[in-house]
């Protein structure tokens, strides 16, 4: 059985991001499956605009521009 590997705080905390970003991105129109598929294909833009300190829904309403 493979070792459960722990996540540091920031690590989790993108990724909760990512989850509130997806939030937006249906509710702006796009299917639950687009938008993981776009955040995992996009996912170093998303990484970067977390760092830049956008807020989900920002970052959202530029992934939907």
């Amino acid at each position: 059985m493979a070792k459960k590997e722990q996540l540091d705080d920031e690590t989790l905390a993108l990724i909760h991001w990512c989850i509130e970003v997806e939030h937006h991105l249906v509710a702006g129109g796009a299917t639950q499956k687009q938008a993981q598929e776009h955040i995992e294909e996009q996912v170093e833009w998303f990484t970067d605009m977390f760092y830049e300190g956008l807020s989900p829904e920002q970052a959202a309403k530029e992934a939907l521009a």
